[in-house]
């Protein structure tokens, strides 16, 4: 603390008889600058306020010489001045500003983080260093701790879909937190992390594809997408088609890079035989969250109708192959056997 000046102290010796003839002298540290001696009486006085969180003592030494022969009169006396107290310090957050974190849906009471803050007053002289810790800004969704200044959550519903940081703020203040203690603060950023508690969900219940009946087996007829509000691999998905007749035709996989669901071929299509298909495709999340898998089913479906695109194919021999057999002495002009071929289109055209 600053004492605020004149301070003043006396060194006397025992054979002064108070006729002037002792001259009196200090010498160490601030001796001559900080502290002044009066030569005469031996009163020392402080020049300017003293600091003690810069400087707590000063080790003097003083003499008391005969004025005429500047000899000592006796073994120079050391003593020392002891800066005391007073709380003009306010407790500050050296580590400051703070970024803590805790998962979504955490439970009450959860730690999040510490904060610290440390003062210039001393510790050992009543209560100008002694901090209390309380909240400024935030105490609806976060508690601290007023000894240890330890964060923790005050709610069990923080969503990270709904806000996913918080901005709060803590206060110190010295004296125990008694009134006109001293204060400071420091803002703490919390991030809220993600669980997996979304399900992913078909933005559509329906999706319609097209595709060429001649199609090779493997190629990609389309993708569709289940949003999560998850992020990160809460929101990796796998796919699967669920009906059977969809299953003998079709094969889905999974775009690790978009998490959408690729449909491809996975038998001959016959605009003929069947113009549409109807698969039914089924999403899950990859890593799924024990807690959350009641909250009703953590799985969507929706329906990927498929149409097939008539080609126009060439005529098919019925049957394709015929052996026909005939005498090496016929007669030129003869029917040798029959051949049949029919379009496979719908149109059925006639065949030349």
């Amino acid at each position: 603390g600053s004492h605020p000046v004149p301070v003043s102290w006396q060194i006397h010796s025992d054979s002064d008889e108070g006729d002037g003839s002792i001259k009196y002298t200090i010498s160490g540290e601030g001796a001559g600058t900080i502290f002044l001696i009066d030569e005469i009486t031996g009163d020392i006085h402080a020049t300017e306020r003293l600091d003690r969180e810069q400087k707590t003592f000063y080790t003097l030494r003083a003499q008391a010489r005969d004025r005429e022969t500047d000899q000592l009169l006796e073994p120079e006396s050391e003593f020392i001045i002891k800066v005391q107290d007073i709380n003009d310090s306010e407790p500050r957050f050296l580590e400051g500003p703070y970024i803590g974190s805790v998962a979504e849906l955490s439970p009450v009471g959860t730690s999040v983080m510490q904060v610290m803050a440390s003062d210039a007053d001393d510790p050992t002289y009543g209560s100008s260093a002694r901090v209390v810790y309380s909240m400024l800004e935030g105490e609806q969704h976060f508690t601290v701790d007023s000894k240890t200044g330890v964060i923790r959550t005050a709610v069990a519903d923080l969503d990270r879909e709904t806000q996913d940081r918080y901005e709060v703020v803590i206060r110190a203040t010295d004296m125990a937190g008694q009134l006109g203690g001293l204060s400071g603060s420091t803002t703490v950023t919390i991030v809220v992390t993600d669980v997996n508690d979304n399900p992913p969900r078909f933005p559509q219940k329906m999706y319609q594809f097209s595709i060429v009946e001649t199609a090779p087996v493997g190629t990609a007829i389309g993708r569709v997408k289940a949003e999560d509000s998850d992020v990160g691999e809460n929101t990796d998905m796998t796919y699967q088609v669920k009906d059977e007749e969809g299953v003998e035709m079709f094969k889905v996989t999974t775009d690790s890079n978009t998490q959408e669901a690729v449909i491809t071929v996975q038998k001959p299509l016959d605009y003929e035989s069947k113009k549409v298909h109807t698969v039914v495709v089924e999403a899950l999340n990859k890593f799924v969250d024990p807690r959350f898998v009641d909250l009703g089913t953590f799985r969507d479906q929706t329906i990927v109708r498929v149409s097939v695109l008539d080609v126009d194919e060439p005529p098919e021999f019925r049957p394709p192959s015929n052996l026909l057999e005939v005498q090496e002495d016929v007669h030129v002009g003869s029917v040798v056997g029959v051949v049949t071929a029919l379009d496979p289109d719908t149109a059925n055209h006639p065949v030349r």
